[in-house]
């Protein structure tokens, strides 16, 4: 059975949608909660995979959050075990991070959902080409990375220019949250810290726009997600392939 690292950092940020993709894929899942356990040192050798998921906070607070450079270590390793890698928001700010590129504030605070824009290079991605041009994803932050060096840019939105990329064959990330299904979303607009961050974006006005638009775009975004992380997972059979022939 395969084994996939998941680095969380807090409960109310799970793999979503991806989890029962997972473990029909016949995945056994090991989270690392950092929020509980702020001192592991997971070991990567141990896994076929990683996955490293949001968090409220930022890659530049590894003073108050000592975990973060755990994490990039933890990121490199896979990086230099060529593991196949998904980041999602602060996820893939922190695998920037790992490969040498600049996280800092972006200059909107992107909540709610927005309009993905592809690049040419996502149309020819064996992941993000299952997303269509001007796809809706839901958002949820502040900060934003630059593409790494030697990496793909793959989308991007109005208020934000770098959405997602490609490392190497395999190490992904995604400044979305591809995996937010309704359950989840609807968890972060009711929790009491995350709905603060609505309304000083826009108040009870804004909040009743993101669940208009959540009503409107839930279904055709899940569709869309369930086909980029299907094919996603096929990534691991091409890792078992070269790992087999290269012996």
């Amino acid at each position: 059975m395969r084994k996939l690292l998941v680095l969380q950092h807090v409960p109310r940020e799970p793999l979503g949608m991806l989890d029962p993709l997972l473990r029909q894929a016949g995945f056994r899942i090991r989270y690392v909660n950092f929020h509980r356990m702020p001192w592991a040192q997971p070991d990567m050798r141990r896994y076929q995979g990683l996955v490293v998921l949001g968090g409220p906070m930022n890659v530049d607070q590894q003073d108050r959050h000592s975990h973060l450079a755990t994490e990039i270590d933890v990121i490199r390793a896979a990086l230099e075990l060529e593991r196949p890698i998904l980041g999602v928001c602060l996820g893939a700010q922190l695998l920037a991070a790992a490969l040498g590129a600049e996280v800092r504030p972006n200059p909107v605070r992107e909540i709610g959902w927005y309009p993905l824009e592809l690049t040419p290079a996502a149309r020819r991605d064996p992941v993000l080409r299952h997303l269509s041009h001007g796809q809706a994803v839901f958002q949820w932050h502040a900060y934003t990375f630059e593409v790494p060096a030697g990496a793909e840019h793959l989308a991007s939105t109005p208020s934000c220019p770098n959405q997602a990329f490609r490392y190497g064959r395999a190490a992904y990330g995604l400044q979305f949250h591809l995996e937010a299904d309704g359950p989840l979303i609807a968890r972060w607009l009711r929790d009491s810290a995350t709905r603060l961050e609505v309304k000083a974006s826009g108040g009870a006005p804004r909040l009743q726009e993101i669940e208009a638009q959540t009503a409107r775009n839930l279904t055709q975004a899940r569709a869309a997600a369930g086909r980029a992380f299907l094919a996603f997972l096929e990534l691991f059979k091409w890792r078992r392939r070269t790992m087999l022939t290269s012996r």
